[in-house]
């Protein structure tokens, strides 16, 4: 069947509007931990490298997990949305605070024990001692980042994101400001920056509520706290939780990777340039990132409205949009790999290494932009169990293996820990693309319309506040 044009150009426009803000807020929810490791850094190595421990135990652990469960909310919310049961996206908004809430308490728990448990990892006890003491002042963090992932989530699916991007602004520039302040000027110093970090995410969560509590835009999807979200919530982690693994699985991975490069001869070196190849692939993930965050969303609105050809014709605009993307992506990383690798270091090996490592590098954000949209989509259409199926098999039954035989078995090293990444994205993005041709849309829109139905069976007792 032919797609018309208007109907593509259409759906582009659509995508591009969702997609370029998503971008941004992305970005800006990453700087965040990113100045603070800049502004720890001035106070010396051991603060920088106890706060970068800390980061990453803490994105490990926690954000990535709660980031994750929120994911649920792409497919109720949107199809909710698109169906037009507007209230019913108050009601899941609430499942997902109420879930990431509990869940929050118990990774709490963890962070409050960063310095035992990394010194049971065999972590270098001065080290441990200063992650300690930054997971410790970022525990409050956790809570809001949780309740603000939901409220995004919540506000995406309805294609609400100029306001996304506006408060997360201005999270970031407050932040550059607080963290300079309590990093420099109290007695608090590599502390500083994840109180500030905390103070920054409840400012956000604090503006962002307010949009949401008192604009237009919201009145139909808002209307007050409610006891109806106290049922369906076992419905709802039914979803959460595969979507909570389909991204923890993988984030999961690439730490294990920096770990494993620390086992390698010359682990300064090696864990150098994948510490620099992990940073510069996250940058490059925030593009993808808007484009499945898109797809998903709508996916999601036509699906829940009963318009299995709109999803498809998304899901064509989305895969076309992506592979662009990669290639120009990919491109530009090659032609500029030398210029790239200075930017992070001074020593030449760093940058030869570094530089040599990134066309691997570049194959693999480009297979990460296809595998991102792919993953978007089965977000709209609630394959999150497939999603976190699919993910294991990839990177645990392939990627890592395949990761040890060419960094340690073929001598490989840095590279070759890379290559298996790559070989999971392939194997990733196959499964992934196979699930989507063989994809009958119109039952799609028939199961949409079942689980909204059944979303809105729940008691009607209400409780506004």
């Amino acid at each position: 069947m032919k797609i018309p044009r208007e109907a593509v150009v259409e759906e582009l426009k659509r995508q591009l509007w969702l997609a370029v803000p998503l971008c941004s807020v992305a970005f800006l929810q990453y700087s965040l931990q990113t100045i603070s490791i800049m502004f720890v850094g001035h106070l010396g190595t051991l603060p920088l490298s106890g706060a970068s421990m800390a980061t990453s135990f803490a994105a490990v652990t926690g954000f990535t997990l709660l980031t994750g469960l929120t994911g649920a909310l792409d497919t109720f919310c949107g199809q909710s949305n698109g169906a037009g049961q507007y209230q019913m996206l108050g009601i899941h908004l609430q499942r997902s605070m109420l879930v990431v809430s509990v869940v929050s308490v118990f990774v709490a728990v963890i962070w409050a024990n960063t310095e035992p448990i990394l010194i049971a990892m065999r972590q270098d006890k001065a080290i441990a001692n200063q992650a300690g003491k930054y997971a410790r002042c970022l525990i409050p963090s956790l809570f809001a980042h949780g309740l603000l992932q939901s409220i995004l989530r919540f506000l995406q699916t309805q294609s609400i994101v100029f306001p996304m991007v506006i408060t997360s602004a201005l999270a970031a520039l407050l932040h550059i400001l607080l963290c300079w302040l309590l990093v420099f000027k109290t007695p608090l110093g590599s502390r500083g920056a994840p109180i500030s970090i905390s103070i920054c995410y409840y400012l956000n969560l604090l503006f962002i509520s307010f949009y949401v509590k008192y604009s237009s835009s919201c009145k139909q999807s808002w209307t007050g706290f409610s006891k109806k979200s106290l049922n369906g919530v076992f419905s709802f982690l039914k979803l959460a939780v595969p979507s909570a693994l389909m991204l923890c699985l993988k984030v999961w991975t690439f730490e294990l990777v920096v770990i494993l490069s620390g086992l390698l001869p010359n682990p300064a070196l090696e864990t150098s340039v994948l510490s620099i190849c992990l940073n510069t692939f996250t940058l490059a993930w925030m593009i993808p990132f808007g484009f499945s965050a898109a797809v998903s969303t709508r996916v999601s609105n036509e699906l829940g409205g009963g318009n299995p050809e709109a999803a498809r014709v998304a899901v064509g605009v989305v895969l076309w949009m992506v592979f662009i993307e990669g290639i120009l992506l990919a491109s530009i990383m090659v032609v500029l790999r030398n210029m790239w690798s200075r930017i992070y270091s001074n020593d030449k090996q760093v940058i030869r290494e570094v530089s040599a490592t990134t066309p691997i590098l570049a194959v693999s954000c480009f297979l990460d932009g296809i595998q991102s949209a792919l993953s978007g989509i089965a977000s709209g259409c609630g394959w999150q169990r497939i999603g976190a199926y699919v993910n294991l098999g990839s990177f645990y039954l392939v990627g890592v293996p395949c990761s040890v035989l060419l960094g340690f078995v073929a001598h490989m090293k840095a590279k070759g820990l890379w290559l298996g990444i790559i070989a999971a994205f392939v194997v990733q993005v196959t499964f992934y693309a196979i699930i989507t041709i063989r994809t009958s849309w119109d039952q799609q829109a028939r199961i949409a319309e079942s689980r909204v139905k059944e979303s809105t069976m729940s008691p009607k007792t209400e409780c506004e506040v």
